[in-house]
């Protein structure tokens, strides 16, 4: 089933669907509204599952007049993997790591999608990164890697847009993965019985103004969705509602010749087999641009 957050008139909703059908749900303070995403997500794959039921008997909801929100819009975690692609490890200048290179988003980075992605007035290199998501449904901690699908109930779509010079100031990459606006998230939740185990074998592409940039299989994750559920369960505590951001796939802007940095006007869509397509246009954040410091 597929799972949206939405607003529509100033309030929030949520809708589900079947997959190839449409979606239908309530709106908050309607009789047959069952609660916020992350919440139904905390109670577990029965509790989501009977709210799809419950929802699909609503109106429909036609999502091109509504607003779509991040289907999570406050994650209690979101994890990033970087470098997870042996291709974008090889065109980043990196070795293939051998154990995950993670770094963490904030929810103030979050948009919807068809919400604008940002480029900050300090910076001109805003890149793309289509990745798949993993969000945990079951909490845990040292989790066995045959155990490891078992805490995951859904994935969906985020663009990990990328402020690179300021990514690059630091060993730390966290101040360039985290400027407001920057973190597409969506287009919606696809629980995990929709998709392969691990969401293998899935077609990721990144399209700018209808260019490919990105293309590849989930496949070719050099940790897989499994092994970073079990492996950083080792450290971290997971907890329903984590969003595990998988890794992008090369042709990046940054390692292109001349780098291709999104600007106002250009429209970046990521489409993933089976789960859909996030698409989101660039505008430039007001004030008067400036050169970075």
């Amino acid at each position: 089933m597929r799972f949206a957050a939405f607003r529509q008139g100033g309030r929030p909703g949520i809708a589900a669907a079947v997959q190839g059908g449409a979606f239908h749900g309530f709106l908050a303070g309607e009789s047959g509204h069952p609660g916020a995403l992350d919440a139904l997500i905390a109670q577990g794959p029965g509790a989501l599952a009977a709210a799809g039921r419950a929802l699909l008997a609503g109106p429909e909801i036609a999502l091109d007049a509504v607003e779509l929100l991040p289907p999570l819009p406050s994650p209690p975690k979101i994890v990033c993997v970087g470098l997870n692609y042996a291709d974008h490890s090889a065109e980043s200048g990196f070795q293939v790591p051998s154990y995950p290179t993670i770094f963490a988003r904030f929810a103030s980075s979050l948009v919807g999608h068809c919400a604008p992605i940002i480029r900050p007035r300090i910076s001109e290199q805003l890149d793309y990164e289509g990745e798949v998501v993993a969000v945990i449904g079951r909490g845990g901690r040292h989790i066995a890697k045959a155990d490891a699908l078992d805490h995951v109930i859904a994935y969906a779509i985020f663009n990990d847009a990328s402020v690179r010079d300021y990514q690059m100031r630091a060993p730390q990459w966290t101040v360039g993965k985290n400027f407001d606006g920057t973190g597409a998230f969506g287009p919606f939740l696809v629980t995990a019985d929709e998709l392969p185990p691990g969401a293998r074998g899935l077609r990721i592409s990144t399209r700018l103004n209808g260019q490919v940039v990105q293309d590849a299989s989930t496949d070719d994750l050099i940790f897989d969705v499994a092994t970073l559920v079990s492996t950083l369960s080792e450290a971290i505590t997971w907890e329903p509602g984590d969003v595990i951001v998988t890794g992008t796939p090369a042709g990046v802007g940054l390692a292109r010749k001349p780098p291709l940095w999104m600007k106002p006007g250009d429209v970046c869509e990521v489409e993933v087999e089976g789960i859909g397509v996030l698409r989101n246009p660039i505008i430039d954040e007001a004030g008067e641009r400036r050169a970075a410091a």
